[in-house]
């Protein structure tokens, strides 16, 4: 049985950015407080916090000071700023370049709405840490949205500015555009060249390409793995992407998950992830795959 790990899958730049930062300020044994999970993967929190990252909430951070604190990859509301000056933090920002992008674009787009009493609507999950960031651009009033029932927080006589979340399914985006476009044709009576509606697809191009990176493998493969921490929004975006081309897949956060009867008559193995699996973990759960296919041959 052949397993191979997709050499597409692991870190995105931001995610490796932000993880290099924080073992860089932990060289000397140093402990850093990191504003929420650095990475959504349970056992790479785990490995640097051995290393002395320790992970504070927000309301945490109003209470802590004269210290070192780091900024993840999705980015910070402005308020996170005016705590971290009032309490004489000592920010390591390692917000990734295309939040800091989008989080700009979101504000200068909300600026711009103000005088049009138009709408900022975002295409991302409620509560996650970097919609909470990009919110923060408009002062809490973007209108966040997921599901098709989420449409009805829309006022489609209004004009709309639509983002996404840059780790988003670039497919679920726009099929959540041309629904928009579809209601507010509707409620205006007119066509889709004069609707007061811009969309702008801020998925960022390292996640969206892996799709179709995906698609290939996937379908390359007898049985596909995917490792991702079952709260990675990025994880359960990609999963469904293995699952829609081979049947055969299988979503675990570690090896320990691993079920034998899983590779039964399978020829090839494909080992992926999420941009938020490390690629030592992918390494060891395809170690103990190839462990249960040399077990399954001496049994026979």
């Amino acid at each position: 049985m052949e397993v191979t790990i997709d050499s597409n899958s692991g870190y995105c730049f931001g995610v490796e950015f932000a993880i290099q930062m924080a073992e860089d300020e932990m060289t000397d044994g140093n402990t850093l407080y990191c504003l929420g999970d650095i990475v959504h993967n349970d056992m790479e929190v785990k490995r640097l916090h051995d290393k002395g990252l320790r992970i504070i909430t927000r309301e945490d951070l109003s209470n802590v000071s004269d210290c070192k604190v780091l900024i993840r990859a999705h980015g910070e509301p402005p308020e996170t700023y005016q705590t971290a000056l009032e309490n004489n933090i000592e920010l390591i920002d390692a917000s990734c370049p295309v939040v800091l992008k989008l989080q700009n674009r979101v504000k200068n787009a909300y600026d711009q709405m103000l005088e049009k009493d138009g709408q900022i609507v975002i295409y991302g999950q409620p509560g996650h840490a970097e919609i909470i960031g990009l919110t923060g651009q408009t002062g809490g009033k973007a209108i966040i949205i997921l599901n098709d029932e989420d449409l009805e927080k829309i006022d489609f006589n209004r004009p709309v500015t639509l983002f996404s979340q840059t780790t988003k399914s670039t497919k679920g985006f726009y099929r959540i555009k041309g629904m928009i476009e579809e209601r507010m044709q509707e409620a205006s009576g007119q066509d889709l060249k004069t609707i007061a509606f811009n969309a702008n697809d801020s998925i960022c191009r390292q996640v969206s390409n892996r799709e179709p990176q995906l698609q290939r493998f996937s379908k390359e493969q007898d049985v596909i793995v995917f490792v991702s921490s079952k709260k990675s929004s990025n994880g359960k975006a990609l999963y469904s992407v293995c699952k829609s081309e081979n049947e055969r897949s299988y979503f675990i956060a570690n090896e320990e998950e691993l079920q034998p009867e899983w590779f039964e008559g399978a020829q090839s193995v494909g080992v992926c992830g999420a941009t938020s699996t490390p690629m030592w973990l992918m390494e060891n759960v395809a170690s103990a795959i190839r462990n249960i296919g040399e077990n399954c041959v001496a049994s026979v």
